[in-house]
């Protein structure tokens, strides 16, 4: 009885299969021949010859896929699955999809893709989808040349967690091809602490065309009524002196892409740091920046419209 239950079971179908049963039926009736099934059918004569035989054997049901209702021969072990999703719950839980394979690669050797790592996070609701985030403004177009113009901001924030007070990171980042050009780390920004930034940055990179900035005081004089000076900051002469010009942006999201960068860092960065164990800001931060700048640059950094370094004249 229960072979026969099975032998009068549903055996679901495409309208492909469909199609080959009906076609290759014909050729075992000797109406068609295995040639023009097999371009009837978009299929090599070898491989319709090959259809042929369970056809014969087990009638229609056995031309379906032998996989169908059967776990994917690439399925990934449940157990696999559990423990990546354990370990970034306990030990990576604001950790992103992106670099929190990265680490579980890195540091614990389990190999499993962004994208499949996603799709876990947000079945177990440590990931919200793209569609549940809010969107951001469209950024605007970059500029074709490095140097050409230097996003330049200050991110504010607990750099180091609770193992030291907040501090402001300086960055300075390229508009054509995103590269990180500077990282420091200050107290506060001050006309003082950027003339520093400056500096390393002159001596490293050169003069670039352009510094792109809010509308901070150390870059703009906020009383349209100073006496003196024209209006123009002590951080703007000297940069006027080099021959820099400092464009000021009217809003945040004008600076968008320094701003994406900040949050980017406020994230990787972070973690970097307290993976590194690195409390302060002295020479052992210095030293681990050298190094998340260049992994940094390699992942995000893109090539410019016009391969050509602009510099100042």
């Amino acid at each position: 009885m229960a072979s026969r239950r099975r032998t009068l079971g549903w055996v679901a179908m495409s309208e492909r299969d469909v199609q080959r049963i009906r076609v290759l039926s014909e050729v075992l009736g000797g109406r068609r021949t295995v040639g023009t099934a097999a371009t009837l059918l978009d299929v090599t004569p070898r491989q319709a010859r090959r259809l042929l035989g369970p056809l014969r054997d087990g009638g229609g049901g056995a031309i379906g896929q032998r996989l169908r209702g059967r776990p994917s021969n690439r399925k990934i072990a449940p157990e696999l699955r559990d423990h990546a999703v354990a370990l970034v719950r306990e030990r990576y839980p604001d950790f992103g999809p992106s670099l929190a394979p990265e680490k579980l690669a890195e540091v614990h050797g389990l190999l499993v893709s962004a994208e499949t790592l996603r799709k876990w996070l947000i079945e177990a609701g440590l990931w919200l989808s793209r569609k549940q985030r809010r969107t951001f403004h469209q950024p605007r177009r970059r500029r074709e040349s490095l140097g050409e113009l230097i996003q330049i901001d200050g991110s504010e924030h607990r750099w180091f967690e609770n193992r030291a007070a907040p501090c402001t990171l300086l960055v300075f980042i390229d508009d054509a091809t995103g590269r990180l050009m500077q990282l420091r780390f200050v107290a506060s920004e001050s006309t003082e602490t950027y003339f520093e930034a400056l500096r390393g940055y002159l001596e490293t990179h050169g003069c670039p065309v352009a510094f792109y900035s809010d509308k901070h005081t150390v870059f703009r004089v906020a009383k349209q009524d100073t006496k003196g000076g024209h209006g123009i900051t002590q951080f703007g002469r000297a940069l006027s002196e080099l021959n820099i010009e400092i464009i000021c942006a009217n809003s945040s999201q004008a600076k968008g892409r320094v701003e994406r960068v900040n949050r980017t860092l406020q994230d990787r960065l972070v973690k970097e740091l307290r993976l590194a164990g690195i409390s302060s800001m002295g020479l052992p931060a210095t030293i681990s920046f050298r190094n998340f700048v260049e992994l940094f640059n390699a992942r995000f950094a893109v090539v410019p419209p016009v391969p050509r370094t602009c510099i100042a004249s």
